[in-house]
């Protein structure tokens, strides 16, 4: 484990993102760890297994140095990375819940967490309530006393809603129940949930933390040692766990993600201002607002407000899609938090599973994920998609 690790809180973000995790190769002195691409291991006797490797679905030292590296990001004792973000959910949520047990879940969030609750952990026995977690009375309305964990997304995917997760934390800390905060769009550089009092943290390793629509992954991140040794048993059991070239593309990743995050969101709020003066643009969604209902409790939980930015457009679904299709710079395409610019329809494309339930969309709603492109040529894109 690396010194960074073991003393946190010694070192800027800057300087954990680049270190933690990263030591030296023993062997050659490569500062940069490679690539174990390796599914067993040579064992000195029956037993004797060298630095505790065994078997790569179980360990593997690629993998290690990103687990290492995002607890000392989140501030966590615990780091487990995942095939994708969907995996490290699933695995949370059969380590935490059983038949009988209650969640409840955000009224806007991920169209994919949506269908994992409604479509899969609902068919072995598990209830889930959905809420605006930005009001801690809807939170608490929600709650039964089965309730054995709390999903949080702030800020949203698509809607940039914005949840007081030390709010959120205290009312679980009252009712027994587990704080899960989905940290994705605002990675570990913006927000700290883990510090606000969340007792989980989970990533789409492949949004910001990869950063280069390059690889697919998921994290957790614990503080709870006890927690942290149950989720890796799961893990290990359900096998859905990051590959070594993914995990160094992650690792490669991460190094940059402080400075990708500023231009990020210098570049969001440049384009938030062109769109709110727009005649065409009815709505702007986007936590930087004064105006958004949540400005103030994510100018105080967040570093800064992010890359991802939605609006609504005059005219309905079809003007919506016709600005999807007239981007060019742009890219039409799902996922976001990759250095170049997305546009996307939500209702029809990453939310479409929500669609006819409590979670649904609005029609008339483009995502963007802003890029770090000159935003002068951004700006303009989007004046011609907008006509």
């Amino acid at each position: 484990m690396s010194d960074l690790h073991s003393t946190p809180g010694t070192q800027s973000f800057e300087t954990v993102a680049i270190h933690a995790g990263n030591t030296a190769d023993p062997l050659t002195g490569a500062v940069v760890p490679p690539i174990y691409q390796v599914s067993t291991y040579k064992q000195d006797g029956v037993g004797g297994l060298r630095g505790g490797y065994e078997y790569s679905r179980s360990a593997n030292p690629t993998r290690t140095a990103l687990e290492e590296n995002l607890a000392a990001l989140e501030g966590g004792r615990r780091g487990l990375a995942f095939a994708s973000g969907l995996a490290a959910e699933d695995c949370l949520l059969r380590a935490l819940l059983g038949p009988g047990d209650h969640v409840v879940i955000p009224n806007d969030a991920y169209g994919g967490t949506f269908r994992l609750f409604a479509k899969v952990v609902s068919r072995w026995g598990v209830e889930w309530s959905v809420a605006d977690t930005s009001d801690p009375d809807a939170v608490r309305a929600a709650m039964t006393d089965r309730t054995k964990a709390i999903w949080v997304e702030t800020p949203s995917n698509p809607l940039l809603g914005i949840t007081d997760i030390a709010a959120i934390a205290q009312i679980a800390r009252e009712t027994g129940a587990r704080l899960v905060v989905d940290n994705t769009f605002a990675s570990p550089y913006l927000q700290q949930p883990l510090a606000l009092g969340a007792d989980i943290v989970v990533h789409s390793m492949t949004k910001y933390m990869g950063g280069h629509s390059d690889v697919v992954g998921g994290a957790l991140v614990v503080n709870d040692a006890a927690l942290g040794e149950e989720l890796a048993y799961h893990q290990n059991a359900m096998g859905a766990v990051a590959g070594p070239f993914d995990a160094w593309l992650v690792l490669r990743g991460i190094k940059t993600l402080a400075v990708r995050m500023d231009r990020h969101s210098e570049n969001a709020t440049k384009v938030t201002e062109m769109l709110t003066r727009h005649a065409r643009v009815k709505r702007v969604l986007y936590p930087g607002l004064p105006e958004h209902p949540g400005h103030e409790v994510a100018a105080k939980q967040m570093k800064s407000f992010g890359g991802m930015v939605s609006f609504q457009v005059e005219g309905g679904e079809e003007a919506a899609v016709e600005v999807c299709n007239r981007a060019k710079l742009f890219t039409l395409g799902e996922s976001l938090g990759g250095v170049e610019s997305l546009i996307e329809h939500p209702g029809r494309m990453t939310h479409a599973s929500t669609a006819g339930s409590l979670l649904e969309v609005p029609a008339d709603l483009v995502r963007l994920s802003v890029g770090i492109e000159a935003v002068d040529d951004l700006l303009a894109d989007l004046q011609q998609a907008l006509g």
